[in-house]
């Protein structure tokens, strides 16, 4: 679908900017940044970003709930990973943005 054509879609816009709101929390972007490099567990998450398991979680249930990320059960364990390579786009395309406003 053509940004011209998304644009006359109000649905769209509204979906767009709630997926946006998603990136707007730290921890949040900490964790799909922690998943851009390997599947993880919540504890993994939470030891390697050094956040409570709890609120681990929170964002998890968060980001799933927005199809950011997606699991599989491996025994009693939850393995957390991206949803799909738009995630991972996503993320790298903002943070090359970043790194041109402010490097430049």
């Amino acid at each position: 679908m053509e940004i011209q054509e998304a644009m006359q879609n109000e649905d769209i816009l509204f979906d767009l900017a709630e997926l946006y709101k998603i990136f707007g929390d730290s921890s949040r972007v900490k964790i799909l940044c922690a998943l851009l490099s390997k599947e993880m567990a919540v504890n993994d998450i939470a030891d390697a970003l050094q956040m409570t398991q709890s609120a681990v979680s929170h964002q998890l249930r968060i980001l799933k709930a927005n199809r950011l990320v997606k699991y599989r059960r491996e025994g009693k364990s939850l393995i957390y990973m991206l949803a799909d390579e738009h995630v991972s786009q996503i993320l790298q395309l903002g943070a090359e943005h970043i790194k041109e406003l402010n490097y430049e």
